[in-house]
């Protein structure tokens, strides 16, 4: 869909009323003269934390998105090696939709020095009052760190994708179940082999099951067979795909077209609810990792 305006501002060291007033002109502006100011149209406050290695991506992920769900984006850039300092990058966005414009805010900062250690005191002041607040860690999280722990006790959902880590760390995602919600993009591209699995119930209780593919994915396809079934499930096989074995039967891969990063993350901001059953398969993944020969 054809972006109709856009506005933007850039900012060296700058406060949260400085930002704050800006954004107020840049709808001013969209409005055009003589106009009433369109009226923020969020639905949000989407936070995501994108260090530098991790900026185009995002960048192309949120740009996927668009018009899907209007909100206030804050992308927070860690910096922590340059000189103190706060510089911003401000766009107001206004799509048609329906024959209503809709717009959106996005509030690029860097977070230089210090500030790195405290994104929180930017955030809460940003966060539109009385709306949710999502976060979307790119990367390994820094698990106890002031960071993470500050912007896990900020926000309402927090959205990661554990196939984007070095070490799959569930025991210390798990601490944070009874803190925040969490959605794991990795799970939620499992959805298909989900329900091709369910569908095998009640035989695939007695069956051997092999898994196969990237130890994100297939450690939490693992973790959730084993806590549905109740039993034990043979040791992952390493894999570029995800593969099942059902007994003697090799099970085709779910049809359709894969999800874009951008679908999956437009998904997990409609829920809102924690979803125990990745829980569970957390747990039941950390607890096989964590045993030799598992």
């Amino acid at each position: 869909m054809p972006i109709l305006t856009v506005e933007t501002w850039e900012g060296r060291d700058v406060s949260v009323a400085a930002i704050d007033g800006e954004l107020a002109r840049l709808r001013e502006q969209i409005a055009g003269d003589g106009e009433q100011p369109h009226q923020r149209t969020s639905v949000m406050t989407h936070v995501a934390w994108v260090p530098p290695e991790w900026r185009e991506a995002a960048e192309r992920t949120l740009e996927g998105m668009e018009e899907r769900h209007p909100s206030r984006t804050v992308i927070l850039v860690p910096e922590p090696d340059a000189p103190a300092g706060t510089h911003a990058r401000l766009s107001v966005r206004c799509f048609n939709v329906a024959g209503r414009t809709i717009c959106g805010e996005v509030v690029e900062l860097s977070l230089c020095g210090p500030r790195a250690a405290a994104p929180a005191s930017l955030v809460l002041p940003l966060a539109i009052s009385d709306l949710p607040v999502f976060l979307r860690w790119r990367g390994a999280p820094p698990f106890g760190a002031e960071p993470w722990e500050q912007l896990v006790h900020v926000a309402d959902r927090v959205i990661v994708d554990s196939s984007e880590w070095d070490a799959l760390r569930y025991p210390e995602l798990a601490e944070v179940f009874e803190t925040t919600a969490i959605s794991d993009l990795a799970w939620a591209r499992l959805h298909g082999w989900r329900l091709e699995l369910a569908s095998r119930w009640p035989e695939i209780r007695e069956q051997e099951i092999r898994i196969r593919g990237p130890e994100a994915e297939a450690g939490l396809l693992r973790g959730w067979l084993a806590s549905r079934l109740g039993r034990t499930v043979r040791p992952l096989e390493p894999a570029d795909e995800l593969g099942v074995r059902l007994g003697g039967e090799e099970l085709r891969p779910p049809p359709g077209p894969e999800p874009t990063a951008s679908d999956l993350l437009s998904d997990q901001l409609d829920v809102f609810s924690r979803d125990r059953v990745y829980e569970e398969a957390v747990l039941a993944a950390a607890s096989a990792a964590a045993r030799p020969g598992a």
